[in-house]
Parts: structure tokens; C-alpha cells; sequence
């Protein structure tokens, strides 16, 4: 069965799947609920027919706003059949978003997942006149089941069945099937046209590059409405693969332990705090098998894909058997691949997981690109840590004057909605897209990211900086949780740094430092101290230019949900500016007549 259409999955899962009983699994009232092949190919038929029950036809919108889940992936495949476009919004964004994209998009349906966003959604619905009614996963007083589409279709389904086929007979592989909202750093998001072409061709070429099959698990986790989770998602249901789906991020480390999944995708960020987390609990250990334990990671710290000797190699066995047996133990002993994606990878992260037997493959792309332009690539061992992989099968990449990279693909999208004005701005003449990233070839094959076009600024002195490079040394540092290299047209960079509090909570107490909160904790002459400690080791290592010369240490923690993070756990520097503005005005005025 060939795939040329999103929704061709389901019938290569009735070719080559169709016994699976775990196609699908999510969690009910704290218990994993398994949907086999057969309940996934049956419901999502049944819904489209419910879909076009209620007069939707091709080429109209339905949003969705919810949580991983199997009911998301029904709802998806019964859209992409009809010829409906879906319109997949994070669960975790500001209303002002959800008001512009609503009305943006304009879509017939929207079906979010509980109750707490029924209640958000429901007044903004409600100034979007294209939005004819409200569903939810969860039961909801008040609200529409998703169920009542099912049941229509089931009911419909000899009136509808005809037309379903004939309406799947006419939908192209260079047909819009999605419409997905960039989150963006600034400004509103833009809504990137995707096809099924774009995702297929990406999905496919993707399946290449590991051994894994339908004999394996996988546990899903990061948000599926984000292109790299989706893409990700439909090359697990390509591969025959058990998908299983997370509670919410608070439940990841038991749902690891209880589907012991050989495979998962994450970001840095998640594998910089599995890190931490395991190196903090390192240093509690009595004092012979904490020499052991910091043995093993120095260890794993040199760990090379390639050059590697035979003394090394049985040093490593031993410290696989004595200590990282037990860091895969605690991610459900099983996990052989973890993908990483969303921002770059500090390449001791994957060294010392590839140690641990855990092979990281990181890969690289964007919403408007499917989103995967390069990865590293297991089944042909084109590795090589500190760079995203080689470039996909079918897909182009050149390097333009300025370093910016450009790329050509089936797997380009085509174009923002509504927009094509800023459609002009990313594809050239000839082309090529813009990624806006700043990028090398190494060895003339692994491409490396080295920054990000429009977040690179210039001193006063006329000296670039790369924000980005000094931030990922700074976050290597476990008193660090996240910061901001800013300095744009002054005379030196400067950092807004926000705390590891749970790490600093814990460094206070070892060392009696009383607090009553965290303001005050971080206004301590001794936590500043020891912060500058940190920021001294790095600007050993970099360029003068680059040295960060003063630093001011902010209360909040940066999450999504506070809006200073993306989804996908990105600055958004716009932001962060506005939020911090009097902070970076004090930071120098000292050099403007202020006082220090």
C-alpha cells in the first residue's frame, strides 16, 4: 500500500497491522485504555460520516485544542478522509491567540479536551461567528460529546458511505490538510499551509533512519498539535509502532516506568533536567559509590560513536553494567532511541546518553518545513554530536552568503494563510526557503546550527553576538534554569538569568542560608556570588566580546504557561524585553550617568 495521503495510513494499518491490539493506548480515570487497529480505522471512518452529517464539506476548517490522546488521532484521520482541514491549537497559549486564530481560521467545529478549556474557549467562541459548535473529549456538563459525532456517523453511515469514498478518491497529495499556528517569539502567529505531501514525505523518509518496527512501544508526551510531535507521530503509525499516550508532562516519569517504551521524542530542556535530576541525587550518594558514579559519567562525557578503543569500550561496559543500567532503568529500562528536536543539544547530553545505551538522534526543521530538514541518521551510523544529522532524502540545502540556511523540498509548505505577503518574505524567487537560521556543514555532510538570523546583535562596537551559543554554555550550569543574553547597541552583553530554584533551594540549605522566599533568596550577596561563580567558569571559555560582563537574577520561573516561553520551550525574546525592560534599562545606566 503506497502512502501518498495522510489518512492512507489507515488502510496500510488494515494491510499490515490489522491483529494490533495497543495501535493506540491512553490513560481513563488513571488505567491505560488500548484501541486496537480495528477501533481506529472503524471510529475514524464513523466520524467522518458524523463530519459530514453535520454539513461540513471539503476544504472547510475544525479546530482542535486538546492533550495528546487516541480520541486526537480519530478526530485527525476522519478530517484528513473528509477533505476537512484541521486546525490542531496548543492547550497552552494566551486568549488573545486563541481570539486571533479563531477568527483567523475560521473554523465550522472546534473540540477541545476537558473541562478547564471548555470553560476558557467558550466566551471566545462565542465572538466567532464561523463557529457553529463546541465538543469535548472528556464529559463536560454543559458541553457536546465528541461521542455524538461518532454515534451520528454510525447512524448516517449507509447515507454517507458513498461519498466518503468519493471525496477520498479526490483528494490530492498536494492538498491543504492542516493549518498549523506557529507560536512564534514575536508578534501574532502566522498559520502554516501544509499538505499531505508535505507531512507523507517526510513521515517516510524519517522512517529510514532507525531499526524500530511494530514489535516496539513508543510513549508520546511533547504536544501533538506542534508539527515535530504530529510528523513524528504519523511515522510511528507508518512503522506499525505501539503509540501510548502520556497523562500530562507531571505523570511522564511513572507512564515511562509503566509502558517502558523503546522509544520517545523530547527537547533539550527535558533531557538537560533528566540530567540534572540524575546528577543531583550523584552527589547524595556516600562517598565509594559516589566516586564510582562521577567515574562512570566522566566516562560517559568522552563517549565517542566511532573512535573509540578497547579499553575504553571495557571501561564502559562496567560502567553501563554498575551505574547507567540504573538511569535506563528509570526511564522504563527499554528506551533504545530518544529523539531530540525543537532547539539545539548540548552535545554532552547526547555523549552521555549514548553512553548510558540511550542513542540520541538529534534532528532539525521547522513548522513550514514538515517539519525535518536534517537528523542524525542510526541505520546508516551518519553520526555526529555537537551537529543535527545529514539532510533528508529528497530535500536541498544550501548555505547563502550571510551563513543563512536555505532549503527546497517536497516537504516545504505551501505558504502562510491569509498571508501571502509574508509567504514572499521566506521563499525567494527561486525557491528556496529562508530558515532565518544561521548554519555550517561539517565533514561536507552533518549540517551544524550556529544561531538564529534575527536574534544575533550587534554591540555598539560593531561586534556581532550569537545569543544563543552563550546561552546553551550558560544552561550547562545546574544553578542556571533558563536566561537571556541581551546588549543590543551597548557597550557589552549582559544576562537576565532565571534560577534553578529547586537546586538553589537545596545549595541554600547545605550551606545555612536562610530565606524567606525566593526574592529574598536571590537578593542573598552569597547567591549572587555564587551565580558570577558560574558566569566567571563560562567567560573563561569564550571570546572577550562575547564575556558576560553583568547579570541581574529574576523571581519568576519561565514557562510556556506564563507566556515567556514557546510551547516547544523557546524564548520569546519580544516578550521577555517588554517583561524585563526597567531591569535591562538598570543593567546599564551605570555607563549612562546611573549608578551601579
Amino acid at each position: 500500500m503506497e502512502v501518498k495521503r495522510t489518512f492512507d495510513l489507515l488502510e496500510r494499518y488494515h494491510e499490515l497491522y490489522l491483529q494490533k491490539d495497543d495501535a493506540l493506548a491512553g490513560k481513563e480515570n488513571g488505567q491505560w485504555v488500548k484501541w486496537s487497529t480495528r477501533d481506529y480505522i472503524q471510529q475514524s471512518e464513523w466520524v467522518s460520516f458524523g463530519i459530514l452529517a453535520l454539513g461540513l464539506e471539503k476544504g472547510d476548517m475544525v479546530a482542535t485544542i486538546s492533550n495528546n490522546r487516541p480520541e486526537w488521532n480519530i478526530i485527525d484521520m476522519a478530517l484528513s478522509q473528509a477533505g476537512v482541514v484541521h486546525v490542531p491549537i496548543y492547550p497552552t497559549i494566551s486568549k488573545e491567540d486563541y481570539d486571533y486564530i479563531l477568527n483567523h481560521a475560521q473554523p465550522k467545529l472546534v473540540i477541545v479536551s476537558d473541562k478547564q478549556l471548555f470553560s476558557k474557549i467558550k466566551p471566545i467562541v462565542e465572538g466567532a461567528p464561523s463557529i457553529k459548535e463546541i465538543y469535548t473529549f472528556d464529559a463536560v456538563e454543559g458541553a457536546k460529546s465528541w461521542k455524538e459525532i461518532l454515534e451520528l456517523g454510525k447512524k448516517k453511515e449507509a447515507e454517507y458511505k458513498e461519498k466518503l469514498i468519493e471525496i477520498k478518491a479526490s483528494i490530492l497529495p498536494d492538498d491543504l490538510v492542516t493549518l498549523i499556528y506557529t507560536s512564534g517569539t514575536t508578534g501574532f502567529p502566522k498559520g502554516v499551509m501544509l499538505s499531505h505531501k508535505n507531512l507523507v514525505s517526510n513521515f517516510i523518509t524519517t522512517a529510514k533512519v532507525h531499526h524500530l518496527n511494530h514489535n516496539h512501544r513508543v510513549l508520546s508526551f511533547l504536544p501533538i498539535s506542534h508539527v515535530y510531535e504530529r510528523m513524528v507521530n504519523y511515522h510511528f503509525q507508518y512503522k506499525g509502532l505501539s503509540i501510548y499516550y502520556a497523562e500530562s508532562m507531571g505523570t511522564i516519569v511513572q507512564d515511562l516506568k509503566d509502558v517502558k517504551p523503546h522509544v520517545f521524542n523530547s527537547v533539550p530542556r527535558l533531557l538537560e533536567r533528566v540530567y540534572d535530576r540524575i546528577i543531583g541525587k550523584g552527589k547524595d550518594l556516600p562517598y565509594l559509590k559516589k566516586q564510582i558514579f562521577f567515574w562512570a559519567v566522566n566516562l560517559g562525557l568522552k563517549f565517542d560513536v566511532v573512535n573509540r578503543s578497547a579499553w575504553y569500550n571495557l571501561r564502559l561496559k562496567i560502567a553501563r553494567k554498575l551505574i547507567f543500567s540504573k538511569w535506563k532503568e528509570g526511564l522504563g529500562n527499554n528506551v533504545e532511541i530518544i529523539v531530540s528536536g525543537g532547539a539545539a543539544l548540548q552535545s554532552r547530553l547526547a555523549r552521555i546518553f549514548w553512553a548510558a545505551d540511550m542513542k540520541v538522534l538529534e534532528g532539525y526543521g521547522l513548522t513550514e518545513t514538515s517539519p525535518v530538514i536534517s537528523v542524525n541518521n542510526l541505520t546508516k551510523n551518519e553520526i555526529k554530536f555537537g551537529t543535527v544529522g545529514t539532510v533528508m532524502e529528497d530535500v536541498e540545502v544550501k548555505i547563502a552568503e550571510d551563513g543563512e540556511i536555505l532549503c527546497k523540498g517536497p516537504n516545504l509548505m505551501l505558504g502562510y494563510y491569509k498571508a501571502p505577503e509574508l509567504t514572499a518574505e521566506v521563499i525567494d524567487k527561486d525557491g528556496w526557503f529562508h530558515t532565518g537560521d544561521i548554519g555550517i556543514f561539517e565533514d561536507g555532510k552533518y549540517l551544524k546550527i550556529t544561531d538564529r538570523k534575527k536574534e544575533i546583535f550587534k554591540l555598539s562596537s560593531g561586534k556581532y553576538i550569537a545569543p544563543q551559543v552563550i546561552e546553551n554554555k550558560l544552561k550547562e550550569s545546574f544553578f542556571i534554569e533558563n536566561l537571556m543574553v541581551i546588549g543590543e547597541n551597548e557597550k557589552f552583553a549582559s544576562a537576565l538569568i532565571s534560577p534553578n530554584y529547586e537546586f538553589l533551594h537545596n545549595w541554600a540549605g547545605m550551606h545555612g542560608i536562610k530565606f524567606r522566599d525566593n526574592l529574598d533568596l536571590i537578593s542573598n550577596p552569597l547567591t549572587i556570588a555564587r551565580i558570577q561563580k558560574e558566569v566567571n567558569e563560562m567567560n573563561k571559555n569564550i571570546g572577550l566580546t562575547e564575556q558576560i560582563k553583568r547579570f541581574r537574577l529574576v523571581v519568576e520561573e519561565w514557562t510556556p504557561q506564563t507566556g515567556e516561553l514557546s510551547p516547544t520551550l523557546k524564548l520569546k525574546r519580544k516578550v521577555l524585553t517588554e517583561k524585563y525592560k526597567n531591569m535591562m534599562e538598570e543593567i546599564y545606566s551605570v555607563d549612562k550617568g546611573g549608578v551601579e
